[in-house]
């Protein structure tokens, strides 16, 4: 998708202002009618890819459209042809130029395979794990509270200690 978006803006730019008050029509010769041909290839290609249309469109093709791109793109913007004389690019040059920088990464995230999806879901309930809840109940000072038949070393009774308590000897 980040191909395709800047393939649509590398289209628009090259009707804004290049050098002055000429558009990249105006301003070049070829390099214009390159540009464009390269920016539609290059959303073909890219939404091909996005929506497997079943075209024969191979993903190796994305490289070489970009860097094209890309390499015009800088060129014309460091060396102007020469009907603009002297003038500095516009603000069509720069997007051209900010165009092609997001067909790059573009390009390096569809080539790398990475993706990024964001899900927006509700919060799910915390389930319980059965090892805790397995745990006995403990007091206040956190030693765990006896149990009817689940007698511990400091709970049992000492030997001789259970007639005493009866109250009575025999």
């Amino acid at each position: 998708m980040i191909v395709a978006l800047g393939a649509l803006v590398l289209l628009v730019s090259l009707f804004l202002d290049w050098y002055g008050d000429q558009s990249a029509w105006d301003a070049f010769e070829l390099a214009d009618l390159l540009l464009a041909v390269l920016a539609i290839a290059a959303l073909v290609v890219a939404a091909a890819l996005v929506t497997d249309t079943g075209l024969p469109v191979d993903r190796r093709w994305l490289p070489g459209l970009v860097l094209a791109a890309a390499v015009i793109v800088i060129a014309e913007i460091l060396s102007p042809p020469a009907a603009v004389g002297g003038a500095d690019p516009q603000t069509g040059a720069w997007l051209a130029f900010g165009a092609v920088l997001a067909m790059l990464v573009g390009m390096v995230l569809s080539l790398a395979r990475v993706s990024f999806s964001f899900a927006i879901e509700g919060r799910q309930p915390r389930q319980r794990v059965a090892a805790v809840d397995h745990r006995p109940p403990t007091t206040e000072a956190g030693a765990p509270v006896p149990r009817p038949g689940n007698r511990t070393a400091a709970t049992q009774a000492l030997p001789g200690e259970g007639a005493e308590q009866g109250g009575k000897r025999r």
